[in-house]
């Protein structure tokens, strides 16, 4: 929603692309449906709606960069390329065409000042915090935008909705990447000319374990899917895009204690708190500014670190880095 008071608001709703062959295309956050609930809702507030069709640009920026990364042997989070990256670019550049003063958007996020500076920071509610999603924004753009759900939950919003008798309000919530349309990301890459090719289940000895139908269908952490019969379990260390091999090991051989990205700190500081997967609890750590990034120092080991997954850097609930990984050990 871009603008001041409501009367002088103007509802934007961004039409992104999506796989057309996933099973719930016409449900998804930008489908066409959701586009036209969208507009309804603006309608019966009395403010005027836009859409903007992005679905080729949106193809070119978040798309195209996810299957590229698990074809080089990463596993990319497309979400935060997308939310903190491409999605508010394309929205602020709309908002100063419409003349508007602000962007606010649905996001569970704050904005908070240290030392003078705006910085993103967790919303309020911790069980719908999307500020990791969010961390690729720069802190520079925070002064126009707003996040007026940052201070309430989920269940608060859709109360509201309801009352409202806003369609949003029963909108079941997106669990994956929009694009994939409900499907699974395998099935995708597989549509984008990833080909499914036979390779090697090896040991960390280079011994072979058993076999798989490509290297790109598993990422570190994983434990299932493996086809194994072994003695203890063994998780996915990592690929080899080269010879399409997939290496196996002990949870031990998961342990980081080290890890590099590619990004930027947004503030001096020597200690954080780093969140390097979505669904990870953060790790106390010492960063270090490098010349293309940071490195940080983990206080204790972190398990299923992946090139190409985002590291968000907290202080307190501040957002105070963001990078990609690009090497653990």
């Amino acid at each position: 929603m871009a603008g001041g008071a409501l009367p002088n608001a103007v509802g934007v709703t961004l039409r992104l692309w999506l796989d057309p062959h996933g099973p719930h295309s016409e449900r998804a956050c930008c489908s066409p449906e959701s586009v036209i609930d969208a507009r309804e809702a603006c309608h019966r507030l009395g403010v005027p709606h836009v859409t903007l069709d992005l679905r080729e640009e949106f193809r070119r920026a978040v798309v195209a960069p996810f299957v590229r990364g698990y074809a080089r042997g990463e596993t990319p989070n497309p979400c935060t390329r997308c939310n903190g990256g491409f999605r508010f670019a394309e929205l602020l550049a709309f908002a100063r065409r419409a003349g508007a003063e602000r962007l606010a958007t649905g996001h569970y996020a704050r904005i908070v000042e240290r030392k003078g500076q705006l910085l993103l920071a967790r919303g309020a509610a911790a069980t719908k915090d999307q500020s990791y999603m969010l961390a690729a924004l720069d802190p520079s753009r925070l002064d126009r935008i707003s996040f007026p759900l940052g201070e309430q939950d989920k269940e608060a919003t859709r109360a509201e909705a309801e009352r409202a008798g806003l369609a949003a309000a029963r909108r079941p919530e997106s669990q994956e990447a929009c694009f994939l349309a409900g499907d699974d990301y395998r099935d995708f890459l597989g549509r984008q000319g990833l080909e499914r090719r036979e390779g090697a289940v090896v040991g960390e000895d280079g011994s072979e374990l058993g076999r798989h139908d490509g290297f790109w269908r598993f990422t570190p952490g994983q434990r299932r899917g493996l086809g194994l019969a072994a003695t203890e379990p063994l998780y996915v260390l990592g690929t080899s895009p080269a010879t399409n091999a997939v290496v196996v090991g002990p949870r031990t051989s998961l342990a980081r204690m080290r890890v590099t990205a590619r990004g930027r700190l947004y503030a001096e500081i020597d200690r954080v708190e780093a969140k390097l997967r979505y669904r990870s609890p953060a790790v106390g750590a010492t960063v270090e500014r490098t010349p293309r990034g940071f490195r940080l120092d983990l206080d204790e080991p972190a398990f299923g670190v992946a090139a190409g997954q985002a590291a968000v850097l907290y202080d307190g609930d501040a957002v105070v880095g963001y990078g990609l990984i690009t090497g653990s050990q």
